[in-house]
């Protein structure tokens, strides 16, 4: 008689979160206008799938007596604010999450109410698919239009357009393709979005987990099918490699190591890199993680990383690929979402937080603000909350960045408020701000005065005071030094602090000495800073390229291999 092998139940729960950690994620969210169903198609999809707990689902059944929604109020399953449930409309974001054989899910469901735009917007900004709800018995309307033009402003690519109450339809094929061709015609202006279209009924179940047979003309895959099989993650894992440095890993003397998180594209080791602001060139050396050295890591991998050469790098810096480094630009425009109930005032300096540095930035200008239901461009002189505008930001220091469309983790940012230290605006980088002159303007051109946008680009360098108390000699190497680099460079031996705002402003770094002075100081449109006392303990010339490093390190002097043009930096 043969033996039986049975599995222990230790390996038989070893297997099965292997086989759960080698699943793939798909974050979706969910859109459409008021009672078109959202929440009611979420719970029957957790229903359908098995992913609700018996305890919640008897403390649903019995919130559903009383409700005209058959024995179970799918949308109880999310509507979890009492508010909510008090006027049948989705206020909060609910993020759920639920898994099937082939991958696993979150959802966000989002409010349709126009005066949530800005709960969309947070709960789609993670997302890679939407699903735009229509009501078979409406068609397509104004908020339908709104939610699919968000999702191509978050960058979607893929939206699903699901049909829904179609048994209040009795089923009708000619319903639901004269929806569906209405969607393909506005949809158009969206190159980026690959729809894909469905007749659902949320309510009884058709074509959500299963098949429908009372819908035998629809002969695609059902909802959960499409969601099981639909490309995640390709639009990152496709980027160029970018990494912005977190923090400096350095447990001993041997070891220098930069962490942070991957956001978009994979490096390997041995592979050419550049570390931003500086544009110094290097290769990786390694690739550390607690499970073990990597020999290529890719996004949203948490890794740490070491260089074949010492370079100074800090928090906030970015490791890109060199054969793709990303914009440099203290200009550039970009579509904001407002969050805050105060509204945008172009007056305040804001904290930008782009990656992981943070900039004070200034509004520059309104471009343009989107009338949601239209999707007109209107004139505006600030932004109210849950309204989206085109604008131009100018931060203190250069950023860099890619336009949103092609890198989410390196075109996205939020502003916030300094006092309240309120996040008041997520953002969408378009791209480094152009000279919006016409082209036949040359003979305007000729009268205008030379902006301060235009010196940076010339100089590639920002303008500045370097007080080096009576140390001539210093001056006189980092001169040469700065006149060899390419820098706009002029050393004074006297000097008038009435001299400082005009240097700064023509883009000029004046090195100054005087017998008196003792003070070692920069002075910059930021503020005035003491030299660290570290630059000054060598001889000239150490000192010298010690505070080279400093202005590089300060983007005083920006990287010229890496910089981009723009006339209004």
């Amino acid at each position: 008689m043969a033996a039986v092998t049975v599995a222990s139940p230790e390996s038989t729960f070893e297997e099965f979160l292997a086989i759960e950690e080698a699943k793939d994620l798909l974050r979706f969210t969910t859109a459409g206008s008021v009672d078109d169903g959202k929440s009611t198609l979420i719970g029957r999809l957790l229903y359908d799938s098995r992913n609700v707990y018996e305890d919640q689902l008897e403390s649903v059944t019995k919130a559903s007596a009383g409700r005209n929604a058959g024995p179970i109020d799918f949308s109880l399953l999310t509507d979890g604010l009492r508010a909510e449930r008090e006027q049948g409309i989705t206020i909060d974001v609910a993020y759920r999450y639920f898994s099937t054989p082939k991958r696993k899910f979150i959802i966000a469901d989002t409010p349709g109410h126009e005066q949530y735009t800005r709960n969309m917007v947070t709960g789609a900004s993670t997302a890679e698919l939407a699903i735009i709800l229509v009501d078979a018995r409406k068609g397509l309307l104004p908020q339908s239009k709104r939610h699919s033009y968000i999702a191509s402003l978050l960058g979607l690519p893929h939206l699903v357009i699901a049909v829904n109450k179609m048994d209040l339809m009795d089923y009708s094929e000619e319903v639901y393709r004269k929806i569906e061709a209405d969607f393909r015609h506005f949809l158009a202006q969206f190159q980026s979005i690959e729809p894909f279209f469905i007749p659902i009924s949320a309510l009884a179940g058709d074509n959500v987990v299963t098949s429908s047979d009372r819908m035998e003309w629809y002969k695609g895959p059902s909802l959960i099918e499409y969601l099981e099989t639909v490309p995640v993650g390709q639009r990152a894992e496709h980027a160029p490699f970018r990494f912005p440095v977190q923090r400096i890993v350095r447990p001993n003397l041997d070891f220098r190591g930069y962490a942070g998180q991957i956001t978009s594209g994979s490096v390997g080791v041995g592979e050419a890199i550049t570390i931003l602001p500086s544009g110094r060139n290097t290769r990786v050396k390694s690739i550390v993680t607690f499970d073990g050295n990597l020999e290529r890591a890719f996004a949203p991998q948490s890794v740490t990383l070491t260089l074949e050469d010492e370079i100074d790098i800090v928090r906030g810096d970015m490791i890109a690929a060199s054969r793709s480094t990303p914009t440099v630009a203290r200009l550039f425009d970009a579509t904001i979402v407002w969050l805050n109930e105060n509204g945008l005032d172009t007056r305040t300096r804001y904290r930008l937080k782009h990656t992981s540095r943070q900039e004070l930035a200034e509004v520059k200008t309104i471009h343009y603000a989107l009338n949601i239901n239209t999707l007109a461009h209107d004139e505006a002189t600030t932004l109210e909350m849950n309204q989206i505008g085109l604008v131009r930001l100018e931060a203190a220091r250069p950023i860099y960045f890619d336009s949103y469309k092609d890198n989410r983790g390196s075109g996205s940012f939020v502003l916030i408020d300094p006092v309240t230290n309120a996040t008041v605006a997520a953002g969408m980088i378009v791209g480094v701000a152009r000279d919006t002159q016409p082209a036949d303007g040359a003979e305007n051109r000729k009268t205008a005065a030379v902006t301060a946008g235009e010196r940076v680009t010339r100089w590639k360098q920002r303008g500045a005071v370097v007080h080096l108390g009576h140390r001539v000699a210093l001056a006189k190497v980092l001169e040469r030094i700065l006149f060899d680099h390419g820098s706009a460079v002029v050393h004074f031996s006297e000097w008038n602090e009435a001299w400082t705002a005009p240097m700064r402003q023509a883009g000029i770094l004046a090195l100054v000495t005087e017998p008196e002075a003792a003070a070692f100081r920069i002075v910059t449109s930021d503020g005035d800073a003491e030299l660290p006392a570290g630059v000054l303990k060598g001889n000239d010339e150490e000192s010298a390229r010690a505070i080279f490093r400093l202005l590089e390190r300060t983007q005083i002097l920006l990287p010229v291999d890496v910089w981009t043009e723009s006339d209004g930096i």
